[in-house]
């Protein structure tokens, strides 16, 4: 069976605060950090919408984005989320 991996941004509702993971299990993980039961950083900033995410086929593939996305500028990473979900809907529900 093939494993899938993903690098995500959670929003909070002001869109004023982003945070960037990744994951095996992208539904389990959003559902951690919307109940406040994610990283410290999401739960002190109310990270709770899932506006962004891409599937790779390895780890190391989608550690090595996760990082790259996580030093790049605010800006790039509106631009990122704009490109896929341009109304910054949340996606969990579509999972």
């Amino acid at each position: 069976m093939e494993q899938s991996y993903y690098v995500y941004i959670m929003t909070n509702p002001r869109h004023t605060a982003l945070y960037t993971g990744v994951t095996r299990d992208l539904r389990g993980r959003a559902w951690q950090h919307r109940n406040r039961q994610g990283s410290g950083f999401t739960a002190r900033y109310g990270c709770t919408g899932l506006v962004y995410y891409e599937v790779f086929r390895d780890s190391y593939n989608a550690i090595t984005r996760e990082k790259q996305i996580k030093t790049g500028s605010r800006a790039k990473k509106v631009e990122l989320i704009e490109r896929m979900n341009p109304e910054w809907r949340g996606l969990y529900e579509e999972l």
